[in-house]
């Protein structure tokens, strides 16, 4: 069994027992979250699709960690010229463990 979820603007599919990395969320490290927007549940026969989320479906995670991301550059720079700009950005993220999926 396994759900494609939505949440921080981006979709995962998640099964129990899986670890994934999401935007921050709020909530303590060892806390559940129940995650409300499932777009998509598929069981061994059964396939559900909503239109966009289903209504009776979620998932419970619970928050292992929050942590800063890998650092990415941008570099911008003009040929020509003494214009160059170097900067960087690290974004949060939360660890989720997938408990269950509840349909």
């Amino acid at each position: 069994m396994y759900a494609v979820i939505k949440t921080g603007g981006k979709q995962y599919k998640v099964a129990p027992g899986e670890t994934i990395k999401v935007e921050k969320l709020a909530g303590d490290a060892g806390n559940d979250v129940v995650i409300n927007e499932v777009l998509m549940v598929v069981d061994e026969q059964n396939v559900q699709v909503g239109r966009p989320n289903l209504d009776n479906a979620s998932v419970v995670a619970s928050v292992k960690r929050h942590g800063i991301g890998k650092k990415v550059v941008i570099m911008k720079n003009k040929r020509r010229s003494t214009y160059h700009v170097k900067r960087g950005h690290r974004q949060l993220f939360t660890e989720l463990e997938i408990k269950e999926i509840r349909v």
